[in-house]
C-alpha cells in the first residue's frame, strides 16, 4: 500500500460528510437570506474546516493509542468504529500518526488565520474552539470524551459552529437563523457518534473513556439514542413554526423511516456488536440525507 494512501486512511476521508453538510448549510443560509456568495471564501472555508476535521481524527488516533484504548479494542467494526487502525496494522508510527495530525491542525490554523484577517475575530474564536476540542477530545489532561460531553462537544463543532461559521464568512453580520438551522445536524452527528460507542464501550471503560453509552449501560443508553432521533425531527418542525427555516423544510422529515430502521435495530441488538451495525450504517445516512434535505430546502426557498 503506497504511504500517501496510508496517510488518506488515516484521515479517515469517508466521514467528512460531518464538514460538508454544515458548511453547506451555513452557505445556503446566508445565499437564502440574500447575501453574496463569495465561492473563494466558500472554498477556504471547506477546505479548512476539512483539514481540522482529519486533524482531528488524526489526533484522536494518536491519543487512544497512547492509552492503549485500540489497542485492547478488540470488539470494534469496521469502518465505523475503532479509529482507523493504522497504528495498530503497523502501516504508520504513533510519531508519523502525530505529525500528521500536527500538519493537518497547522493547515487547517493557517486557512483560518487568514478568514480572521479578512473576515474579523468570529472565525479565529470559532477556529480555535475546534482546535481545543480536536485536541482535548481524548487527550488525558481533559479527556471531554471521558468526562461525558463528547457527544456535547461534536453537536457544537459539527453542527452549530461551523453552519454559523460558514454562514458569518458569506454574511460577515450575526444571526440566530443559521443556529437554529444547524439544530437537526448538530443533533443527529452527536448521534452518529452516540450510536458508534456501542461497539467501543468495552474497551473505552477499560481506559477510563466514560462516555454517555459506558455512563448510562448500553440498555438505558438506547433510550438516549431514540431521545435524540426525536429532538432532530422536532427541532426541523419547531424551526419551521417558528419561522428560523422555510415551510419546505419539512422534507427532512423525510429521512424518518430510515431513523426508525436505526431505532428499532438498536433496540434489539444494543449487546450484539455485529447485528448493531445497520443501526451504525442507517445513522450515518439519516444525518448526511437529512442534511442534504434542508440544505436542498434552504436553496429552492430563495427561487421561490
Amino acid at each position: 500500500m503506497s504511504r500517501v494512501k496510508v496517510f488518506l486512511m488515516e484521515l479517515r476521508p469517508p466521514f467528512f460528510t460531518a464538514t460538508i453538510v454544515p458548511i453547506l448549510l451555513g452557505t445556503a443560509v446566508a445565499f437564502n437570506l440574500n447575501y453574496t456568495i463569495n465561492w473563494f471564501y466558500f472554498a477556504l472555508t471547506l477546505i479548512g474546516a476539512m483539514f481540522l476535521h482529519g486533524g482531528a481524527n488524526v489526533i484522536n488516533d494518536y491519543f487512544d493509542h497512547k492509552s492503549s484504548n485500540d489497542e485492547i479494542n478488540k470488539e470494534f467494526v469496521r469502518p465505523f468504529t475503532g479509529g482507523s487502525r493504522t497504528i495498530q496494522n503497523k502501516l504508520m508510527t504513533p510519531r508519523e500518526v502525530l505529525i500528521e495530525a500536527i500538519i493537518c491542525l497547522a493547515l487547517g490554523s493557517v486557512i483560518g488565520i487568514y478568514l480572521t484577517y479578512k473576515i474579523g475575530w468570529v472565525i479565529l474564536a470559532i477556529g480555535a474552539f475546534g482546535i481545543f476540542s480536536a485536541v482535548f477530545y481524548v487527550d488525558p489532561k481533559l479527556k471531554l470524551v471521558g468526562r461525558g460531553v463528547g457527544e456535547l462537544f461534536i453537536a457544537l463543532n459539527f453542527g452549530t459552529l461551523m453552519t454559523y461559521g460558514a454562514f458569518f464568512v458569506q454574511a460577515q453580520e450575526h444571526s440566530l437563523i443559521p443556529v437554529i438551522a444547524s439544530l437537526p445536524v448538530a443533533i443527529l452527528i452527536a448521534a452518529v457518534l452516540y450510536i458508534n460507542e456501542f461497539q467501543d464501550a468495552k474497551a473505552d471503560a477499560a481506559v477510563g473513556k466514560k462516555h454517555l453509552v459506558v455512563r448510562l449501560g448500553k440498555k438505558r443508553a438506547v433510550n438516549g439514542y431514540i431521545l435524540l432521533m426525536v429532538f432532530t425531527y422536532l427541532s426541523v418542525v419547531i424551526g419551521v413554526v417558528t419561522d428560523f427555516i422555510p415551510p419546505i423544510s419539512l422534507i427532512a422529515l423525510l429521512t424518518m423511516p430510515i431513523a426508525l430502521k436505526a431505532i428499532k435495530v438498536a433496540q434489539q441488538y444494543y449487546e450484539d456488536n455485529e447485528k448493531l451495525v445497520p443501526a451504525n450504517d442507517s445513522t450515518i445516512k439519516t444525518h448526511l440525507l437529512t442534511g442534504l434535505l434542508l440544505i436542498i430546502s434552504v436553496v429552492v426557498d430563495s427561487f421561490l
